[in-house]
């Protein structure tokens, strides 16, 4: 736990200390306040408990138990969706080298290979993956099961495997841009601060898009395949992402305000579009979840629908910026 910065330790528990106290507010509401159906808000912050917790230990460990985290939650949502998706029979032999590909891409992650990492999947895959699908001598429906493999491929594992690097990528310390930057504990382990700062503002981003459409919402961003999204929701989002991002980024990463606001921004927007593609994808396979595997949320893959274009985007942005 030595090679984590007080400042992520505090956050950390900052969130347990959140949840505590959201178990408190349901507690009293289910008390005083009976009526209505609390099963759901119940599952989701016992679902965030166990989250919470697999991730913080994961954390401690080493960076690399984050590494080994994210590649089961790459395993899993890739299965979810190969699972809801139509493939060929003739396929499975294939399917097996679409699994396999966790392995190496989080290899490559965590041993911070950026050049294989960069082309394993958008190359490599992409080659071997239709060549072993002719070579079984099936044409019917090769577009759409290539497609579809390959699709899944991008979103579950290529992208999600993005916040994995955040750990292991190093940072230059002292010039970032020809600006100079802060050397203290947070910057010499700046991984998971960087990890923890996306996620808390995909989270945040998704709550603070909630809590401004209830209140202002009224015309939709996109009717038929998002029902609940509209724009006074996604402006007010990004509004208070950004802000919030503009406090959190200086505490807990390397980011100086600038880049927090931008970085915020971002993923806000990113993560928003992301979300509404993952929306589209329920929509086309006429399903409610990708799963259960996460009780009140539905499945992994529509829980991490925010990080499928914000996690590569800020990755690239942060690499850009401070790489060494």
């Amino acid at each position: 736990m030595s090679h984590l910065p007080w400042e992520i330790c505090v956050t950390l528990l900052s969130l347990f200390a959140l949840l505590a106290t959201a178990n408190c507010v349901l507690f009293i509401k289910m008390r005083y306040f009976a009526g209505s159906d609390d099963t759901l808000i119940r599952h989701r912050i016992r679902t965030w408990w166990a989250l919470a917790a697999i991730f913080s230990l994961a954390l401690c460990i080493s960076p690399r138990g984050g590494v080994v985290f994210f590649g089961f939650i790459s395993f899993l949502a890739l299965k979810e969706f190969l699972s809801m998706s139509p493939t060929r029979r003739a396929d499975r032999r294939v399917l097996f080298y679409a699994y396999l590909s966790v392995i190496p891409q989080y290899y490559f992650a965590s041993t911070d290979n950026y050049q294989m990492f960069l082309i394993f999947i958008p190359v490599i895959m992409f080659i071997w993956l239709p060549t072993r699908m002719w070579m079984i001598g099936q044409g019917d429906g090769f577009e759409k099961a290539a497609g579809t493999l390959l699709w899944a491929l991008m979103i579950t594992v290529y992208s999600l495997s993005h916040t994995a690097y955040l750990l292991t990528m190093p940072l230059d310390l002292a010039v970032s841009n020809g600006r100079s930057v802060a050397t203290g504990i947070v910057d010499q382990h700046s991984g998971p601060g960087l990890l923890i700062f996306l996620i808390m503002m995909a989270e945040t981003s998704d709550i603070f898009q909630y809590a401004t459409g209830k209140a202002f919402g009224k015309t939709q961003v996109s009717p038929s395949i998002a029902p609940g999204k509209t724009y006074a929701g996604l402006i007010g989002g990004i509004l208070l992402t950004t802000c919030f991002a503009g406090v959190v980024g200086p505490l807990i990463t390397p980011m100086d305000i600038t880049h927090s606001f931008i970085a915020g921004f971002m993923i806000a927007c990113v993560g928003f579009a992301g979300e509404l593609c993952i929306c589209a994808l329920k929509c086309d396979l006429k399903i409610r979840n990708f799963g259960a595997t996460l009780p009140g949320h539905g499945g992994v893959l529509d829980r991490v629908g925010n990080l499928i274009f914000s996690a590569p985007l800020f990755f690239h942005f942060i690499h850009y910026c401070y790489h060494q």
